[in-house]
């Protein structure tokens, strides 16, 4: 290859945008990932698939020793899903953890970091159902 189409083919490359994950400044919020409509907006369309950090508080767990738990934008301190007559919170997220949940209070802020997973699904064991999950997620106190 001549040197001249080799910086030609460079230019090129660094000429064409990226299209992969976009990169994440900071932690996402959950209301960003929706449209008014309940559609995904461009936001978690951008993610699907890549990894994401969201902060929020973590919910009573449903299950003890699970890798499962819900992220939610405001303190819950009984279960959202569990008691009857509770309002159902609009900002949430599955979270599908690597290891057993040690569950934190749940009024101390989290980070969850994990692959962002766009679409219908009801967790078997559970019969949880979400249209927007974290995968593979770590988390730890914000």
């Amino acid at each position: 290859m001549h040197r001249r189409t080799l910086l030609t083919a460079l230019a090129a490359t660094l000429a064409t945008p990226y299209r992969g994950h976009a990169a994440q400044e900071g932690p996402i919020r959950m209301r960003d990932l929706y449209n008014k409509d309940l559609s995904f907006s461009d936001v978690a369309l951008a993610y699907k698939d890549g990894r994401i950090t969201v902060s929020g508080f973590m919910a009573p767990p449903l299950k003890a020793e699970s890798d499962f738990f819900v992220l939610t934008k405001r303190p819950m301190a009984v279960c959202p899903f569990c008691e009857p007559g509770t309002t159902w919170p609009r900002d949430i997220l599955a979270i599908y953890a690597r290891r057993i949940v040690q569950v934190i209070p749940f009024n101390v802020p989290v980070h969850v970091t994990g692959t962002l997973d766009l679409g219908d699904y009801t967790d078997p064991e559970l019969g949880f159902y979400s249209k927007v999950r974290i995968t593979n997620a770590t988390f730890s106190r914000a």
